[in-house]
């Protein structure tokens, strides 16, 4: 089953001798469970592609379909709806709520929406990222690597219909980087999470099902892994 598909996307900046195509009309699709890692060098367009997949920033042409919904259809409002709902993303730098705890951040996307998530939910989540003796500690108590965690789970816990990594293991030592990838697997496996990873690391890519390179705004590969 589909729940991503890319037709025709363009991310254009400037004009005239100055315009720059960081995203130069590409075409693609991700099926329901996958694990797509996105490579690519520093200014390859790999970050834009992802926020234009996450509805952080509109296209300049194209569409992005997610669970059969043109997401770009939609007005600013709706759209931070359905981002909210259904896309979870995780940052270079964990981008935590310093003044809340670990539960509190997990919990953050549930809050903001209004909705409950169950006690067997929640506790397996904390379960599976090690959390369960970390839950009332603040970010600043927290490791690198226990701050991806939690970032992990905010991402995860509301069940969204894709979770974006955007270099997710950037800011960690190789230790707390296998230990984020194996999550980040774990959780694709486990909860049949579909997981869109961007990273510069083809060694890390290489945990994913499927690796798209990506170059000067523009697929260059896409191969499935083993």
């Amino acid at each position: 089953m589909e729940i991503l598909k890319v037709e025709n996307l363009t991310k254009t900046y400037g004009t005239g001798e100055n315009q720059i195509h960081a995203v130069d009309h590409i075409n693609f699709s991700v099926e329901k469970g996958e694990f797509v890692a996105i490579v690519g060098a520093s200014g390859s367009g790999k970050s834009t592609l992802l926020h234009l997949l996450g509805g952080v920033d509109r296209p300049t042409s194209g569409k992005v379909f997610i669970d059969n919904k043109d997401i770009y259809a939609l007005s600013d409002d709706n759209l931070a709806i359905f981002r909210r709902r259904q896309i979870g993303i995780i940052y270079q730098f964990y981008n935590l709520i310093p003044i809340l705890n670990v539960l509190e951040n997990i919990l953050l996307p549930c809050d903001l929406d209004g909705t409950n998530i169950s006690k067997e939910r929640l506790d397996e989540v904390l379960e599976t990222l090690n959390l369960k003796n970390r839950s009332t500690h603040l970010p600043n108590e927290l490791s690198g690597g226990q701050q991806q965690r939690v970032s992990i789970g905010r991402a995860i816990i509301n069940n969204p219909a894709i979770v974006l990594a955007d270099e997710p293991t950037g800011n960690l030592d190789s230790k707390a980087s296998d230990e984020i990838v194996s999550l980040l697997k774990m959780s694709n496996k486990k909860f049949k999470q579909t997981v869109i990873m961007i990273t510069h690391d083809l060694e890390i890519a290489k945990s994913a099902d499927r690796i798209i390179t990506f170059d000067d705004g523009k697929i260059i590969k896409d191969e499935k892994i083993g």
